[in-house]
């Protein structure tokens, strides 16, 4: 019996009927058509999956679309400015070359928005903790944790 849910998506009203095991992850991709978000592991252990639900970083992989009825949901695709503006974190990894592939790289900049939410002037030592649950196989995180501090300075701005 299908469960029905309604959520504000990058500022847009969202409602559905889901199955209600319907991952939070695969309603954003399949329903919404957000492929931003994307699927790594399915097991929470990657991070490419994170969103920001009510502001706060959650993998999408490991909550039920029906958990998140009612809340406000924010994917990369949401974080630009309508004119196309990027968010501070987004040019900070642009700018300091914080991605290769850029599997990795929705996930990590909505996690490093929380990051500096709740710290906001992490050190390099903090930063490189936060960030354990997002994995990226091709930087070396050096120019990630570059782009983390420089994001946190445009976002203090």
């Amino acid at each position: 019996m299908p469960v029905s849910l309604s959520l504000t998506v990058n500022g847009r009203v969202a409602t559905a009927d889901v199955d209600p095991r319907t991952l939070l992850v695969d309603f954003i991709r399949n329903q919404l058509g957000l492929t931003g978000t994307h699927v790594g592991c399915d097991t929470g252990q990657c991070g490419a999956c994170t969103v920001l639900i009510d502001g706060n970083a959650v993998k999408a992989c490991t909550i039920l679309a029906a958990q998140a009825n009612g809340s406000k949901i924010t994917t990369i695709e949401g974080l630009a400015s309508a004119d196309g503006e990027l968010h501070p974190m987004q040019a900070a990894f642009k700018d300091c070359h914080g991605l290769q592939c850029g599997f990795c790289t929705p996930g990590m900049v909505l996690s490093a928005i929380d990051l500096v939410q709740r710290h906001p002037d992490a050190d390099e030592k903090t930063i490189r903790a936060e960030l354990e649950g997002n994995l990226c196989r091709c930087t070396g995180y050096q120019n990630i944790v570059k782009a983390v501090k420089q994001g946190a300075q445009a976002m203090r701005r």
